[in-house]
């Protein structure tokens, strides 16, 4: 394996499938599949899970919601797709942890950077949810920050699309895939891959982001295996 320690981006909207809103069980054994064949084979994968699929903090500013208090409840959005995680990872076979940036000690553990570090070495996927615990900071940011605390070799951010693309493939059928970015190509180019405070941590870090189709069914092993699929965001070849 290229990749030892990994930590995986999923946005919320990932786990909805094909449905309006809410989570598809059929997604969440997918991916669980997946991560099990990938921690069976002895990498070690920590999970930044997004809340989309359930609220989104800057839908509810933009409806008249305090732009904090809209953040805290797509922060608590994210615990609930951590937990749903867990299950459908520990029904796979595969041991899980959830750990909050809120303390909600009844459902997870409270987030300790060393505890996190230590479950990793026993082989334990670990899930974070609410965001880092602050508004104002997207999910990208936590996935970022949390990579660069537990040492993660890389950043997979897991999509609906197989990389990044000069403009939006959806609407441009002369959209052109790019096959590997700079940090700076990302920043200045006002891409979408993530935002700039995530792709910022990750340079000053040097911790490079690979954007790949999370629907393809082992793709996540492909990708820690280095495979070149998807987009790779790093430095500049030497």
């Amino acid at each position: 394996m290229t990749y030892t320690r990994v930590l995986l981006k999923l946005s919320g909207e990932a786990l909805m499938g094909s449905q309006g809103y809410g989570i598809d069980p059929a997604i969440v054994q997918s991916i669980a599949s997946d991560v099990a064949k990938v921690v069976a084979n002895g990498t070690q994968l920590a999970i930044v899970v997004g809340g989309g699929n359930i609220f989104r903090g800057l839908k509810g500013s933009a409806a008249g919601m305090e732009r904090a208090t809209a953040d805290y409840v797509g922060m608590l959005a994210t615990v609930m797709n951590a937990i749903t995680l867990q299950d459908g990872l520990e029904r796979a076979g595969v041991p899980t942890r959830v750990q909050t940036a809120i303390a909600m000690q009844e459902v997870a553990e409270p987030y300790i950077r060393r505890k996190a570090i230590r479950h990793l070495e026993k082989n334990r996927v670990v899930v974070f949810g609410a965001g880092c615990g602050n508004p104002f900071f997207t999910t990208d940011t936590t996935a970022a920050l949390r990579a660069a605390e537990i040492n993660a070799d890389v950043v997979f951010k897991a999509t609906k699309v197989d990389g990044v693309y000069d403009k939006d493939p959806a609407k441009h059928a002369d959209a052109v895939k790019h096959e590997h970015l700079n940090y700076q190509d990302v920043l200045s180019g006002e891409l979408g891959v993530m935002d700039s405070t995530a792709i910022a941590l990750c340079k000053d870090n040097n911790i490079p982001i690979v954007v790949f189709n999370l629907f393809e069914p082992g793709n996540i092993g492909r990708a820690v295996a280095g495979e070149p699929i998807g987009s790779r965001i790093g430095a500049p070849a030497s």
